[in-house]
């Protein structure tokens, strides 16, 4: 048995020199989910006999919201504020019970003995196992006005003296597999600001970006496609960030807390240029799983791409995200969505996949007058109209992937040589 997590209580009067919990982890795992099994030991040490009256163990979890209202009060003809003053506000408060489980580990009494246990001196072992609710579970999360936590307790209740207890952590995960439908739909936005104050406009700045998936892991990296023009008379910085924004209820009202988990810069852009990028990766860093299955608290994700403009407000496009626990394992979704997204034709040149250069065509190494002489003649060629028209890839398979001519350093057509002139130098 591998202890998960180890609670160790020291003597605190009476005969119980230790109290301890263990949760068995044989497998390593990160947390547990709705269904799964925990299970684990309580250890007693005692120095003498005890009477117990119980030994019980509560599972539990909880998410809450709480957050306090700065009060105002009218201070020498204005308004101040109770954080000026130091004064308390008034506290908003919300609280949801996500698990309740409660057992008993010791047998009942036998009849005549008063409801109570005699445990002997020495070591002593109870073993627990219980299983989680099939209905979803909230993943933990401990946030800026709340948290939802999970944890297992153990309480050893003795006649006259206090109450002992240890408890333990329990981490939960409520698992999103980013592979579900909804998730692989790629996100396309484009915006267009003009720059320049009241009449002395410089130009718009417009910006195009999407991503081939809204659903993401920690730990992978999201390519972003984005096409960036500058008509202004500026010098514009393109960038991207993942923000975090937390969303808290209680009494009626919403608190949010937005922050930047990662970031990534692009290179300035001059006044009438252009900029393209072809994948620029932004990496996701562990961060908690999106939390959309909470009444009081909610934790989303965005992929923002931004271009600060020296003068003026920045141009943003946010492209939702989800941070999921089930990583991605299906075929490109822009393949499976093909039929569901059209967008100029300028995106295939971004969504290509990259190839290594082909090697040189034999035209392109031997003189026009061996090429002409020993290549079998050309049909008749086809209207330039009707070739453009054709399918794009069948047009670049053609000239793409042609082999590499045959290699030989005795020419196996030599040029014939008439005349054989000779020639002198003159020093």
């Amino acid at each position: 048995m591998a202890a998960a997590g180890l609670g160790l209580v020291p003597a605190a009067g009476g005969n119980v020199k230790a109290l301890a919990l263990l949760l068995e982890d044989g497998t390593e795992r990160v947390g547990y989910s709705s269904g799964d099994t925990v299970s684990g030991q309580v250890l007693v040490e005692l120095a003498g006999p005890m009477l117990l009256r119980a030994l019980r163990l509560e599972a539990s979890g909880r998410a809450w919201a709480a957050w306090s209202k700065a009060a105002l009060r009218v201070s020498s003809g204005r308004a101040c504020g109770a954080a000026e003053q130091g004064l308390p506000g008034p506290r908003r408060e919300a609280e949801v019970r996500c698990l309740d489980i409660r057992q008993s580990l010791l047998r009942p009494p036998a009849e005549g003995e008063d409801g109570l246990f005699l445990l002997e001196a020495g070591k002593h072992e109870f073993p627990f196992s219980f299983q989680l609710p099939r209905e979803p579970l909230v993943t933990s999360f401990s946030g800026k006005f709340g948290s939802i936590q999970y944890c297992v307790k153990a309480i050893l209740e003795r006649p006259v003296v206090p109450d002992q207890s240890v408890k333990r952590e329990l981490q939960v995960i409520s698992h999103i597999d980013v592979n579900s439908p909804g998730l692989l739909m790629p996100v396309l936005k484009s915006q267009e600001k003009m720059v320049g104050c009241w009449f002395f406009t410089s130009g718009p700045v417009s910006l195009s970006a999407k991503i081939e998936r809204q659903g993401y892991c920690n730990g992978e990296a999201i390519p972003i496609y984005a096409e960036i023009e500058n008509c202004s008379s500026r010098l514009i910085v393109p960038k991207a960030a993942i923000f975090q924004t937390q969303t808290y209820l209680a009494s009626g009202k919403t608190k949010t807390f937005r922050q930047m988990v990662a970031n990534v810069r692009g290179n300035p852009i001059a006044s009438g240029s252009t900029d393209t990028w072809n994948g620029k990766t932004l990496k996701i860093p562990p961060v908690t799983p999106s939390i959309l299955d909470c009444c009081i608290i909610r934790v989303e994700y965005s992929l923002a791409v931004y271009i600060h403009i020296p003068g003026a407000n920045k141009l943003m496009i946010e492209l939702p995200l989800v941070i999921g626990t089930i990583p991605y394992t299906g075929l490109s979704s822009r393949n499976s969505s093909a039929g569901h997204l059209s967008m100029d034709m300028s995106w295939l040149a971004l969504t290509m996949p990259e190839h290594p250069e082909a090697p040189p065509d034999y035209a392109d190494i031997v003189s026009q007058e061996d090429f002409s002489r020993h290549t079998h003649a050309y049909s008749q060629p086809i209207d330039c109209e009707e070739q453009l028209c054709s399918h794009m890839f069948a047009y670049i398979q053609e000239f793409r992937f042609q082999p590499p001519p045959l290699y030989s350093e005795i020419d196996p057509h030599p040029a014939h040589i008439e005349d054989t002139q000779s020639v002198s130098f003159i020093l």
